[in-house]
């Protein structure tokens, strides 16, 4: 019963891969963005400030936009692989994963 209840899920899931994937890739790069912006502003501080005014418009308008493009089909992939009975554990367990590190780094 439970097996195929699995079974189930993940067959729901094998067909809608792109779009969970996209979520995945999507919500680590609400997670880890500021994370990237405070790393490439320390980088570029002693520059001018319309040279960094580029380059953050660069990052934001187009790095994230490929870091999207790239990171969804592979995580696709990865998905895709995985057995249809775990697939639906592995996605909720992602789900969870990614909300405690989210809720972890949220500071009010």
């Amino acid at each position: 019963m439970i097996n195929e209840l699995l079974v189930e899920i993940g067959a729901w899931m094998r067909g809608h891969l792109a779009y969970i994937s996209l979520m995945i890739a999507a919500t680590l790069l609400v997670i880890f963005g500021n994370d990237i912006n405070r790393a490439v502003k320390r980088q570029i501080s002693h520059y001018h400030f319309l040279f960094r005014t580029i380059i953050f418009v660069l990052l934001c308008a187009f790095g994230y936009g490929i870091l999207m493009n790239w990171m969804a089909p592979f995580i696709q992939l990865q998905l895709s692989q995985l057995s249809v009975r775990y697939l639906g554990l592995v996605v909720i367990g992602i789900m969870l994963a990614l909300g405690i590190i989210a809720e972890r780094k949220h500071t009010f």
